[in-house]
């Protein structure tokens, strides 16, 4: 695989310390997601960046397929929970919301987000992933 960007964080405390990026753009407060407490947890920040990620991936998509995505927005709902075989899982929903897009337009381009979407290609078949569009058909 030729990569194309890399970057590098450093967590110390786990979910109740701090996580950074090591170029110094970032550094978050880590916190447990029932604390009470500011910051952020990784979930969260899982959320963020897969969103941001697929929202990507459409746009170009949508260029390639000659699709008008404009006003597109990607909400992920990333859930935590523990496995009946033992361990952790995550859980998510990514819901499109393509307005004034043909709901058949609209499913194609999301299938095809999501299988050029990095995330979507790391999560596959490891993680239930429940796609769902919501469109106002012209």
């Amino acid at each position: 695989m030729k990569i194309f960007y890399k970057t590098t964080a450093t967590a110390s405390g786990g979910r109740s310390g701090t996580a950074t990026l090591n170029d110094g753009s970032l550094s978050v407060q880590m916190v447990r997601s029932d604390s009470g407490e500011p910051g952020v947890n990784p979930e969260q920040l899982f959320a963020l960046g897969y969103a941001a990620c697929f929202d990507s991936a459409m746009e170009l998509m949508a260029k390639q397929l000659k699709l008008d995505a404009t006003g597109a927005k990607t909400t992920i709902d990333v859930g935590i929970g523990q496995r009946a075989e033992g361990g952790y899982a995550l859980d998510l929903d990514i819901t499109i919301r393509l307005p004034g897009m043909a709901a058949d337009d609209a499913k194609r381009l999301v299938e095809a987000a999501h299988q050029v979407c990095p995330y979507s290609n790391a999560t596959r078949n490891n993680i239930d992933v429940r796609l769902h569009t919501e469109t106002e058909e012209v």
